[in-house]
Protein backbone atom coordinates (compact mmCIF):
# COMPACT_ATOMS: atom_id res chain seq x y z
CA UNK A 1 0.00 0.00 0.00
CA UNK A 2 1.55 3.30 -1.04
CA UNK A 3 0.85 6.98 -1.26
CA UNK A 4 -0.76 8.11 -4.48
CA UNK A 5 1.75 10.56 -6.03
CA UNK A 6 -0.72 13.12 -7.37
CA UNK A 7 -2.95 13.35 -4.32
CA UNK A 8 -1.51 16.37 -2.51
CA UNK A 9 -0.46 19.67 -3.98
CA UNK A 10 0.45 21.21 -0.60
CA UNK A 11 3.11 18.94 0.86
CA UNK A 12 3.29 21.16 3.97
CA UNK A 13 -0.17 19.87 4.94
CA UNK A 14 0.56 16.20 4.24
CA UNK A 15 0.19 13.55 6.93
CA UNK A 16 2.67 10.88 5.94
CA UNK A 17 3.08 8.87 9.15
CA UNK A 18 1.17 5.61 8.82
CA UNK A 19 0.40 5.57 12.55
CA UNK A 20 -1.37 8.93 12.23
CA UNK A 21 -3.33 7.82 9.16
CA UNK A 22 -4.41 4.69 11.07
CA UNK A 23 -5.40 6.76 14.12
CA UNK A 24 -7.65 8.99 12.00
CA UNK A 25 -9.25 6.02 10.25
CA UNK A 26 -9.85 4.20 13.54
CA UNK A 27 -11.45 7.30 15.04
CA UNK A 28 -13.68 8.35 12.15
CA UNK A 29 -17.45 8.02 12.48
CA UNK A 30 -18.34 8.04 8.77
CA UNK A 31 -16.63 6.75 5.65
CA UNK A 32 -17.48 8.41 2.32
CA UNK A 33 -17.14 5.87 -0.48
CA UNK A 34 -16.91 7.06 -4.09
CA UNK A 35 -17.65 4.82 -7.06
CA UNK A 36 -18.01 5.32 -10.80
CA UNK A 37 -19.60 3.56 -13.76
CA UNK A 38 -19.94 4.70 -17.35
CA UNK A 39 -18.51 8.10 -16.49
CA UNK A 40 -21.10 8.69 -13.74
CA UNK A 41 -19.90 9.25 -10.13
CA UNK A 42 -21.69 8.04 -7.02
CA UNK A 43 -20.75 8.90 -3.43
CA UNK A 44 -22.28 7.45 -0.25
CA UNK A 45 -21.66 7.90 3.48
CA UNK A 46 -21.27 4.57 5.29
CA UNK A 47 -20.74 2.95 8.65
CA UNK A 48 -17.50 0.98 8.46
CA UNK A 49 -14.79 -0.97 10.17
CA UNK A 50 -11.02 -0.88 9.71
CA UNK A 51 -8.47 -3.55 10.61
CA UNK A 52 -5.30 -1.77 9.49
CA UNK A 53 -5.31 -3.26 5.98
CA UNK A 54 -8.94 -3.32 4.85
CA UNK A 55 -12.10 -1.30 5.29
CA UNK A 56 -15.39 -3.15 5.79
CA UNK A 57 -18.95 -2.07 5.08
CA UNK A 58 -22.31 -3.75 4.75
CA UNK A 59 -25.41 -3.11 2.70
CA UNK A 60 -28.76 -4.53 1.68
CA UNK A 61 -29.13 -7.28 -0.90
CA UNK A 62 -29.83 -4.81 -3.71
CA UNK A 63 -29.39 -1.14 -4.50
CA UNK A 64 -27.57 1.45 -6.58
CA UNK A 65 -24.29 1.01 -4.69
CA UNK A 66 -24.25 -2.67 -5.70
CA UNK A 67 -24.94 -1.77 -9.34
CA UNK A 68 -21.94 0.58 -9.33
CA UNK A 69 -19.66 -1.97 -7.63
CA UNK A 70 -20.66 -4.67 -10.11
CA UNK A 71 -19.74 -2.36 -12.99
CA UNK A 72 -16.47 -1.14 -11.45
CA UNK A 73 -14.94 -2.37 -8.17
CA UNK A 74 -12.34 0.46 -8.08
CA UNK A 75 -13.25 2.89 -5.30
CA UNK A 76 -11.98 6.00 -3.60
CA UNK A 77 -12.78 6.87 0.02
CA UNK A 78 -12.26 9.57 2.60
CA UNK A 79 -12.82 10.28 6.27
CA UNK A 80 -12.57 13.66 8.00
CA UNK A 81 -11.63 14.20 11.64
CA UNK A 82 -12.87 17.15 13.68
CA UNK A 83 -13.80 19.65 10.94
CA UNK A 84 -14.05 23.21 12.27
CA UNK A 85 -14.76 26.51 10.60
CA UNK A 86 -11.94 29.07 10.95
CA UNK A 87 -13.48 32.51 10.59
CA UNK A 88 -11.83 35.80 9.75
CA UNK A 89 -13.33 38.84 11.46
CA UNK A 90 -13.30 41.21 8.48
CA UNK A 91 -12.08 39.73 5.23
CA UNK A 92 -14.62 38.07 2.97
CA UNK A 93 -13.37 34.86 1.39
CA UNK A 94 -10.79 34.47 4.18
CA UNK A 95 -12.71 31.82 6.04
CA UNK A 96 -11.07 28.43 6.13
CA UNK A 97 -11.46 25.04 7.74
CA UNK A 98 -9.34 23.13 10.22
CA UNK A 99 -9.42 19.34 9.92
CA UNK A 100 -7.46 16.17 9.41
CA UNK A 101 -8.46 13.81 6.63
CA UNK A 102 -7.45 10.54 5.04
CA UNK A 103 -8.00 9.76 1.38
CA UNK A 104 -7.50 6.32 -0.09
CA UNK A 105 -7.99 4.21 -3.16
CA UNK A 106 -8.64 0.53 -3.50
CA UNK A 107 -10.76 -2.31 -4.79
CA UNK A 108 -14.04 -3.44 -3.25
CA UNK A 109 -14.53 -7.20 -2.95
CA UNK A 110 -17.61 -8.92 -1.65
CA UNK A 111 -17.06 -11.30 1.24
CA UNK A 112 -18.94 -14.52 0.53
CA UNK A 113 -17.53 -17.12 2.92
CA UNK A 114 -19.36 -17.29 6.25
CA UNK A 115 -16.22 -16.74 8.35
CA UNK A 116 -15.14 -13.71 6.31
CA UNK A 117 -18.63 -12.23 6.44
CA UNK A 118 -18.77 -12.56 10.22
CA UNK A 119 -15.27 -11.10 10.54
CA UNK A 120 -16.29 -8.11 8.40
CA UNK A 121 -19.38 -7.42 10.50
CA UNK A 122 -17.32 -7.86 13.66
CA UNK A 123 -14.82 -5.23 12.43
CA UNK A 124 -17.69 -2.80 11.88
CA UNK A 125 -19.08 -3.46 15.36
CA UNK A 126 -15.60 -3.19 16.94
CA UNK A 127 -15.09 0.16 15.21
CA UNK A 128 -18.09 1.70 16.98
CA UNK A 129 -18.22 -0.30 20.23
CA UNK A 130 -14.57 -1.01 20.97
CA UNK A 131 -15.58 -4.61 21.67
CA UNK A 132 -14.88 -7.85 19.83
CA UNK A 133 -16.63 -11.21 19.59
CA UNK A 134 -20.07 -10.20 18.35
CA UNK A 135 -22.48 -12.90 17.27
CA UNK A 136 -24.64 -12.52 14.18
CA UNK A 137 -27.82 -14.47 13.64
CA UNK A 138 -28.72 -16.14 10.38
CA UNK A 139 -31.59 -13.68 9.84
CA UNK A 140 -29.13 -10.75 9.80
CA UNK A 141 -26.64 -12.59 7.60
CA UNK A 142 -29.30 -13.64 5.09
CA UNK A 143 -30.32 -10.04 4.37
CA UNK A 144 -26.86 -8.45 4.46
CA UNK A 145 -24.03 -8.22 1.95
CA UNK A 146 -20.59 -7.55 3.42
CA UNK A 147 -17.74 -5.95 1.51
CA UNK A 148 -14.05 -5.27 2.09
CA UNK A 149 -12.05 -2.52 0.45
CA UNK A 150 -8.54 -3.75 -0.21
CA UNK A 151 -6.60 -0.52 0.31
CA UNK A 152 -4.00 0.25 -2.35
CA UNK A 153 -2.99 3.78 -1.35
CA UNK A 154 -3.51 6.21 1.52
CA UNK A 155 -2.61 9.80 2.08
CA UNK A 156 -3.59 12.36 4.67
CA UNK A 157 -3.92 16.09 5.04
CA UNK A 158 -4.08 18.42 8.03
CA UNK A 159 -5.26 22.00 7.68
CA UNK A 160 -4.12 24.38 8.89
CA UNK A 161 -0.69 22.77 8.75
CA UNK A 162 0.91 22.33 12.13
CA UNK A 163 3.64 24.81 12.80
Amino acid sequence: MGVHPDTLRRRDKEISERSELDRILHGAAVLHLAMARDGEPYLVPLSFGYDGARLYFHCALEGLKLDFLAANPRVCFTVVEDPRLVEHERLACSFSAAYASVLGRGRAVELVEDGERRQGLNEIMRHYSGRDGWEFGEAVLSRTRIWAVEIESLTGKRSPAEE
